[in-house]
């Protein structure tokens, strides 16, 4: 039979089948479609996804996220097979940013600290000082002795922690994931208008003027933690749709009565919902596409990573 004729029971069936085999491990992010969240062995956030993938003591690893999600567990990761189901899934947030860019920023800031996002490319993360992610940015800003910072790519997470950390003077690049930064403030305001007795929680890529409606920001894995621990009862999420089925799965579990509603049906990432259960069926049968990366790359990019990570 082939993959094109197998109905979704059949291909969940052989993914599970195949992973047995590969001694392999699902990793997704959670805007990943609800069934490839369901199948996974892991789903978080981008920095989540990086400290799974250390810990498990597996061959392979397939990381259903787009490319850069990929590139970062092979750079922390670099003994392991990492598979990306889809070569299409890409990020134009991290396209934004080249290594030349980054390289004429800093002649341009000399003495500044780089401090990529983690939504860049290995090449971007090789020429930076540090990482960071939506989670910890903030932190990994206020940790660097030196009040000059060059944060690229995302110019809202940028200015999200320039408003935190006043001490610091931080130079952003012109940046931005097209889904969060074309929320408008409009939208946000008519879903409050709607859902008067809901709490916004917001990513912070999201712009400025809808920032300011939200009752809380934080990453994927933060908002999920939020809307957890709080004892409101609605919530307007302010990021990518594929959250909700995150929100809603933890709801259930934990037997709460909890209520999700986006902040505007048009927040979808076309690159995440780029994989589908027939890529990670033929990522496992074929092993494709396995993350090559040039060991220069891999050791700069690895030096920035791991300093990161050694803050927490």
């Amino acid at each position: 039979m082939q993959e094109s004729d197998m109905n979704d029971v059949e291909l969940l069936r052989g993914i599970d089948k195949l992973r047995k085999e590969r001694s392999a491990v699902i990793l997704a992010h959670n805007y990943q479609i609800p069934q490839i969240q369901d199948l996974a062995d892991f789903v978080g956030d981008s920095l989540d996804m990086a400290r799974y993938g250390l810990s498990v003591e597996v061959p392979v690893v397939v990381v259903a996220g787009v490319r850069f999600m990929a590139e970062t567990v092979k750079i922390l990761c670099p003994e392991k097979t990492v598979l990306a189901p889809s070569m299409a899934a890409g990020c134009p947030l991290a396209d934004s940013l080249s290594a030349k860019d980054i390289r004429k920023l800093k002649e341009e800031y000399e003495g500044a600290t780089v401090v990529s996002y983690v939504n860049s490319s290995a090449e971007v993360k090789a020429e930076s000082d540090i990482c960071c992610t939506s989670s910890n940015a903030l932190n990994v800003v206020r940790s660097l002795e030196n009040k000059d910072v060059l944060f690229v790519p995302d110019k809202n997470l940028g200015r999200f922690v320039q408003i935190h950390a006043p001490e610091k003077n931080v130079i952003t690049w012109t940046g931005s994931c097209p889904v969060h930064d074309g929320l408008t403030f409009e939208e946000v305001a008519q879903a409050k208008n709607d859902h008067p007795d809901a709490l916004v929680l917001a990513h912070p890529e999201c712009n400025e003027k809808v920032l300011s409606l939200a009752d809380f920001v934080g990453s994927t894995s933060q908002i999920i933690g939020e809307a957890q621990r709080s004892d409101a009862k609605e919530f307007i999420i302010a990021t990518e749709l594929g959250v909700l089925h995150a929100l809603e799965a933890v709801s259930t579990r934990y037997g709460e009565t909890k209520h999700f509603y986006p902040a505007s049906t048009r927040l979808v990432c076309a690159d995440m919902k780029e994989i589908t259960l027939e890529d990670i069926y033929n990522s496992l049968k074929n092993m494709e596409y396995e993350i090559f990366l040039p060991e220069a790359i891999m050791e700069a990019a690895s030096r920035s990573l791991w300093r990161m990570l050694s803050l927490h």
